[in-house]
């Protein structure tokens, strides 16, 4: 009966985990698609295929081998950083260009995995928090975008939508408490979509055109093409995520009191890497760490993988059923974009808490890190600045995301070379 009941249990904190990382891993696929043009029956597939690779690459993490996986409750979703980088791939070069950028980035991973646990510390929280602070403040002009429409001239229902979505994510934020809190992302596109088709402004049918069972395809979009610039982009932005990944990986092996050494840390390494290259070879993009679901497993006290294989079942069973999948699709643009300009908001937030930790009293240097990265990586976002230049360096400099990592790890490996 105890069993029974730590399973039961175990069940409904699974539940949990996926609701906190629903809402972060549809963004992502519905951004990229918006970007890309994609229509209802791709965009149905990639977000089917998405969530349910969300569950493969959870499942591959949670493993405890001497080959990999971190052993610790880990949920892995889409990697935000992705979402510039893959656009911009995908507007110049093709859906194949994209999806082979991936697969080289997942084998770059697995190769480098060994090596990167060793030198973790040579990304620390100057590096980090720049470009955390970076990928938050780079995506809240699309944000800003979908709250309009994305038209010249944003009607007066869009934004009401927009904003609303925006009063209801904060209330719940301001009273609310626990695991409510840690979804008020989540209820403000439910509560904000409700309110847009009492207005009559939701069209269902991608939901009722969606079959009711699919298999993930490999290569849906066609062959995968070998582009030297976005092979090295995604690259750089893997790099990226291994790095965040760390963060999550020491959070909750100090949460749940599970040391980890760099065989483990390889290891995590190595299972991000096969779910990025699962990723590519599906048809969907990279996977890290989610940290939301760090502070979930702090919240519930449960610290054992058990709640977390069945989040991973959990997405593994909504990925097949596309009908889930094409939901997301019904959700207006203005409660979409109300809705990421809160999660960018929290994106961007973390990774200034991240600095906030950084001594910049006794070390001048981290300040000239911080500004010249942020700032480039800024300013430098879709910027026209570079448009004389061959399209693959545009394609790289107009990359704010690529164009902040760079220059703080550079940077950082300059002028903090001799400090410990």
């Amino acid at each position: 009966m105890q069993k029974q009941e730590n399973h039961s249990q175990a069940a409904i904190l699974g539940l949990q985990h996926l609701l906190a990382m629903y809402s972060g891993s549809i963004l992502v696929p519905i951004m990229i698609a918006g970007a890309l043009g994609y229509n209802a029956h791709q965009l149905t597939y990639l977000i089917s295929t998405d969530i349910f690779m969300c569950g493969v690459a959870t499942f591959l993490q949670l493993q405890l081998n001497k080959y990999f996986g971190i052993g610790l409750p880990v949920v892995l979703g889409v990697a935000f950083q992705s979402v510039a980088p893959l656009s911009m791939i995908g507007a110049s070069h093709g859906s194949g260009a994209m999806f082979g950028a991936l697969i080289v980035s997942g084998i770059y991973v697995v190769l480098v995995s060994g090596f990167f646990s060793k030198i973790a510390n040579l990304f620390p929280s100057i590096v980090t928090g720049s470009v955390i602070t970076t990928i938050g403040l780079t995506l809240i002009p699309v944000a800003i975008g979908n709250m309009g429409n994305n038209a010249a001239e944003p009607t007066v229902q869009s934004l009401f939508l927009a904003v609303i979505t925006i009063l209801i994510i904060l209330v719940v934020n301001i009273y609310t408490t626990g695991f409510i809190k840690s979804i008020s992302i989540l209820i403000g596109l439910i509560v904000g979509t409700a309110i847009a088709a009492s207005m009559g402004l939701v069209d269902f049918t991608p939901v009722d055109q969606a079959p009711i069972l699919h298999v993930p395809t490999p290569f849906f979009f066609g062959a995968p093409k070998f582009e030297i610039t976005s092979i090295v982009m995604m690259c750089i932005i893997a790099t990226v995520s291994m790095v965040e990944s760390t963060g999550v990986y020491l959070a909750l092996s100090d949460i749940t009191k599970d040391p980890i050494d760099s065989t483990r840390l390889r290891n995590g390494y190595r299972a991000e890497g096969l779910a990025v290259l699962l990723g590519g070879i599906f048809n969907t993009f990279p996977y890290t760490g989610f940290s939301q679901n760090v502070g979930l497993v702090k919240l519930s006290g449960i610290k054992t993988r058990l709640p977390i294989y069945y989040a991973a079942g959990f997405l593994v069973l909504l990925g097949l059923l596309p009908k889930f999948g094409a939901l997301a699709q019904i959700i207006p643009s203005p409660v979409l974009g109300g809705a990421m300009l809160v999660m960018f908001g929290f994106v961007s937030i973390q990774g200034m808490q991240i600095l906030a930790r950084v001594d910049f009293e006794h070390n001048e240097h981290n300040f000239l890190i911080a500004a010249v990265s942020i700032a480039a990586g800024v300013g430098l976002n879709n910027s026209t600045l570079f448009n004389g230049l061959p399209s693959a360096f545009k394609m790289f400099f107009a990359n704010g995301i690529v164009v902040a990592s760079v220059l703080a790890i550079i940077l950082n490996a300059i002028l903090n070379h001799n400090k410990k």
